[in-house]
């Protein structure tokens, strides 16, 4: 069997799809390098659907959020 290496991860979670496409599509615009994941099983969210990205990027990513006025639930750092 092969063993993956964990690495830590950013997570954000939202409450509706609308908000996770919102977001696919602004951090895309931005040439964030993420991308829509189901949510892990080990956090739980409205909407079934995530973004992961590195860990290093919380801050712009935060700043999108809000510049753009995208509603998320939460954002956690996760080794997955």
């Amino acid at each position: 069997m092969i063993k993956r290496n964990k690495k830590e991860w950013l997570i954000v979670t939202f409450h509706t799809t609308v908000a996770a496409f919102q977001m696919e599509r602004a951090a895309k615009d931005m040439g964030f390098g993420g991308r829509i994941i189901p949510v892990p099983r080990e956090i739980s969210a409205g909407c079934g659907l995530a973004w992961r990205d590195e860990k290093e990027k919380q801050a712009e990513i935060k700043k999108c959020l809000d510049d753009k006025c995208i509603e998320y639930e939460q954002l956690v750092l996760l080794t997955l």
